[in-house]
Formats: structure tokens, sequence, C-alpha cells
């Protein structure tokens, strides 16, 4: 499935959880799939969880995530060694 294919599945309703972007128009936003896989979810596990939702939903919400990350810029922390 190509990338505008995949970005199709992420919409954005002004009537569920105030316009933040959601999988397929469901009450699942993309900030909570990405939330349980930065809590060591699997994609099975979210599967299962959520028995509508596919496998390209969950990839969809990576690739909005890096696009919308992909303009900011953020700067690295620097450590300075004590000595």
């Amino acid at each position: 499935m190509d990338e505008r294919t995949l970005l199709e599945r992420i919409t954005v309703d002004p009537r569920i959880f105030g316009g933040k972007p959601i999988v397929r128009g469901h009450r699942l936003a993309v900030e909570h799939v990405l939330g349980m896989l930065a809590a060591g979810d699997t994609p099975e596990t979210i599967l299962e969880g959520y028995p509508w939702l596919e496998l390209e939903d969950i990839r969809a919400c990576l690739l909005f995530a890096q696009r919308l990350v992909g303009h900011e810029r953020v700067e690295p922390v620097v450590i300075e060694g004590s000595s």
C-alpha cells in the first residue's frame, strides 16, 4: 500500500476528540495508537484490543507521525562531560 493510501486512513472530524487525527473515522486517536506502541505494546496486541483495526491503520499512524515531526526542528541535548 502506498503512502498516500495509508494517510487516507487518518481522518479529522471536529466532532470527535476535538478534531484530533483519528483512525478511519473511529473514536481511536492516532496519539493513542502511538502511545500504545511507545509503551511497548506490539501491533498484534493492539489489533487484538481493537478488532476492527488493521495493520495498515497502525502503519498509517506511524507514517502520519513521521510526516508531522519531519518538518519540526529538534534541538539535541548537549551533555558536557564532568572534569
